[in-house]
């Protein structure tokens, strides 16, 4: 009861706060400040921004998960005056599973400090570090140690790779998810670095989970590909950051923000892709969270990177390609997309 009293105090705090503002839009950015912001709805225009899909988020589940998806979204979200989505594929779950007017909605990708990326990315790797990335090709992954970002089968599809294939295996970043996936990769029968452990770092392992980075740019920048496993996504930070390292990218086809971002041109498939689609700005492969196919998914994958890893030209030029489509997601991009749209609500 606390909490709902709580959040009712932030409705009409935030109701007061417009009025005496004389507010002429107020744009929210979570779920839980959209819910707010649209029942302190008063003379003002309400922007909301959608960050990800919500249809496919396996976190939105239960008794919560459906209070969320079934009431609030479908009664609240027609309230807004606009609605922005980082993708252009949350546009349709918006219109068929919540009920929102299509007119409404519109798309304007994240932007990423794509300047200061690719600074940073110039910084030369740890002198241990060093030793590791020459020894073997690297694929190297970035995010959080989570059920979205489903790292759990790139392990065994390196497992596999690493049958026929030298490589290693770079995990930045930590999580919830962190012992979970050290045991899978132990049990794999694949030797585990970990940075939190008293153990020096060599290159006599095969898996290296280096956790938070205050600069990953110079870890995925020298790196022989970027793998991105992930089973949902918005418009994801982390794969544009690859893609503006100058790094051949290899990401799941999930919903929503890779298409987008690798194959801009293509129509999203009305059902998963099963085979390897070599776009123009990276690779997009299955997903992999289907049990009934993981197996032949994880096939797919491990003969993709195999090509891939066999063919410097082919890497050098997604790689190259990669980074020229990251300009397209700079702020400055954004912001005249954002300046714009702010402009046309005030004048209706």
């Amino acid at each position: 009861m606390q909490k709902v009293s709580n959040f009712f105090k932030r409705v009409s705090q935030l109701k007061q706060l417009k009025q005496r503002l004389g507010t002429d839009i107020c744009i929210s950015h979570l779920e839980g400040a959209d819910y707010v912001n649209l029942l302190s709805k008063g003379r003002e225009k309400v922007i909301l921004l959608i960050q990800g899909s919500k249809s496919h988020d396996r976190n939105i589940s239960g008794l919560t998960g459906w209070l969320r998806k079934g009431v609030l979204m479908p009664l609240l979200y027609k309230r807004a005056d606009r609605i922005v989505c980082v993708s252009r594929d949350i546009i349709p779950e918006m219109v068929e599973d919540y009920g929102v007017d299509r007119r409404k909605l519109s798309a304007i990708n994240n932007s990423f400090e794509v300047e200061s990326v690719w600074e940073k990315a110039q910084e030369p790797l740890p002198a241990a570090m060093q030793t590791v990335y020459a020894s073997a090709p690297i694929l190297v992954t970035s995010g959080r140690l989570a059920i979205q970002k489903n790292q759990k089968p790139l392990l065994s599809i390196f497992a596999e790779l690493r049958k026929t294939q030298p490589a290693k295996l770079v995990f930045i970043g930590d999580g919830e998810l962190r012992t979970e996936l050290v045991e899978h990769a132990r049990g794999l029968g694949l030797r585990v670095y970990e940075a939190w452990a008293d153990v020096p770092l060599t290159p006599d392992f095969d898996v290296y989970f280096v956790g938070l980075q205050h600069n990953p740019f110079q870890y995925i920048r020298p790196a022989t590909a970027f793998v991105f496993p992930s089973a949902w996504e918005g418009f994801p930070l982390a794969l544009g950051e690859a893609m503006t390292c100058g790094v051949p990218v290899v990401s799941t086809d999930c919903p929503t923000g890779p298409r987008e971002m690798l194959a801009p041109g293509s129509a999203t498939p009305t059902h998963p892709i099963r085979a390897a689609e070599w776009a123009d700005y990276g690779i997009l492969m299955p997903m992999l969270t289907n049990a009934a196919t993981l197996a032949a998914d994880e096939t797919m994958w491990v003969s993709t990177l195999h090509t891939l890893l066999a063919d410097a030209a082919k890497r050098t030029q997604l790689g190259e390609a990669a980074r020229l489509r990251s300009n397209d997601f700079t702020h400055a991009n954004t912001f005249r997309r954002w300046q714009k749209l702010i402009d046309e609500v005030l004048a209706e």
